[in-house]
C-alpha cells in the first residue's frame, strides 16, 4: 500500500547522518540531536516483513509520547518535541550497551526457559510450580546485551558489572529506574483495564545525566493482558487475551514461518495489512483510553519532511 512509509531519505537542515534500524530512522542533526521516523515497517522474529502497515508508526510514536511525559517525574527523557505524528525530536544521548528487561509475569522468553526446566533467568531465581503466564511475587529485571547485528542475548548484572559493560553505580541507577517506570506503567495500565505483563526500557547518558530514550510501553516493546477474565483463564489453563504485536507472529507461525533459513514470508494482502492497521488502532485507542486521529496520509513523505524541517528552521 502506497500510503504506508517503509523507508525514507531525507536531508534535514544539519543532518550528520542517518541510521536505518528495523522499524525506526534516526537522523543526527549536528551531532547534538536526533530526528526519529517511526516507520510503518512490522518485523518479527528479527525479519522486517515486506509490506508497511498505515498508521503504525502514528501509533508506535504517540503511544510513546505519551507515556514518556507520563514518566518524566520518575526520570528525564530524550523527547524534545513531537513535530509530526510520526516523529520525534530529542537529545542525542550515548546509549548503554544493555536493554532493560523487565518481567511481571512468567510469559513468552522466560516462560520457554521456565519449560525446559531452567529456575533462573539473568541471575533472577524463579520459584517451583508455578504455571505459564502466572504473577511473579515480585518483577524481575532480565538485561540483555544490546547487539548491533544478530540476536539480544540474556545477561546477568554480575556478568554487566563484571565486564564493565555499565559501571555500578550507573547500573544501580538503571534498576531503580526501570522498577519504578514499570510499576508506573502498571498502574496505568489498570487503570485502562489492563495488565501490564512485560517490557524493555533503553537508557543514554548526555552530559553525565542519564535519560530514557527510544519508545515506551508500546505494543512493539511490551506485552499487555487484559485484567477481565485473567483469573479465570489461569484456573482453567486457557491462554491469555494479549494486547501486543503477538498476533502478526502468531499469523507468520500459522503460515509456518518462524524467520527461518528456507523459510517464505506469506503473501500479505491488501485484506491483511487492513486488518493489521485497524489492529494496532485498536491498541491505541485501549492502551491510551483516547480516540486515534488519523493523519493525513495522502504523500506522508513531504508531510514529514516540511513538519521536521520547519522545526528544526525554527528551533534548533
Amino acid at each position: 500500500m502506497s500510503n504506508a512509509i517503509v523507508k525514507t531519505d531525507f536531508n534535514f537542515p544539519g543532518q550528520k547522518s542517518v541510521y536505518h534500524g528495523k522499524v525506526r530512522e534516526v537522523y543526527d542533526i549536528n551531532d547534538e540531536y536526533l530526528v526519529m521516523i517511526v516507520s510503518d515497517r512490522i518485523s518479527a522474529f528479527d525479519v522486517v516483513l515486506p509490506e508497511g502497515v498505515p498508521y503504525k508508526g502514528q501509533v508506535l510514536n504517540q503511544i510513546a509520547e505519551k507515556f514518556l511525559d507520563a514518566t518524566q517525574d520518575i526520570v528525564p527523557n530524550w523527547k524534545i518535541a513531537t513535530p509530526d505524528p510520526m516523529v520525534t525530536v530529542g537529545h542525542k544521548c550515548e546509549p548503554f550497551k544493555v536493554e532493560m528487561v523487565i518481567r511481571g509475569y512468567l510469559t513468552g522468553h522466560a516462560w520457554r526457559e521456565y519449560n525446559d526446566g531452567k529456575r533462573t533467568l539473568c541471575g533472577c531465581a524463579m520459584p517451583d510450580g508455578m504455571i505459564e503466564n502466572q504473577k511473579f511475587e515480585q518483577p524481575l529485571i532480565t538485561p540483555t546485551t544490546k547487539a548491533d547485528v544478530g540476536h539480544d542475548e540474556d545477561i546477568s548484572r554480575d556478568e554487566i558489572l563484571a565486564q564493565g559493560i555499565v559501571a555500578e553505580a550507573d547500573y544501580l541507577l538503571l534498576e531503580k529506574y526501570t522498577a519504578e517506570l514499570f510499576q508506573r506503567g502498571t498502574e496505568i495500565a489498570a487503570e485502562k483495564g489492563l495488565i501490564l505483563v512485560d517490557t524493555k526500557y533503553e537508557f543514554g547518558k548526555k552530559d553525565g545525566k542519564i535519560y530514557l530514550i527510544d519508545e515506551i510501553h508500546t505494543p512493539d516493546s511490551s506485552r499487555y493482558f487484559y485484567t477481565e477474565g485473567y483469573e479465570e483463564r489461569q484456573a482453567n489453563g486457557e491462554k491469555q487475551k494479549q494486547l501486543s504485536k503477538e498476533f502478526v507472529r502468531q499469523w507468520l507461525i500459522e503460515n509456518d514461518f518462524q524467520g527461518k533459513d528456507g523459510q517464505q514470508v506469506p503473501e500479505m494482502t491488501e485484506e491483511y495489512i487492513t486488518s493489521v492497521s485497524e489492529r494496532y488502532i485498536e491498541l491505541y485507542e485501549k492502551i491510551t483510553g483516547d480516540a486515534f486521529v488519523k493523519a493525513d496520509i495522502k504523500d506522508v513523505a513531504a508531510r514529514i519532511d516540511k513538519n521536521v524541517t520547519e522545526y528544526i528552521n525554527s528551533k534548533l
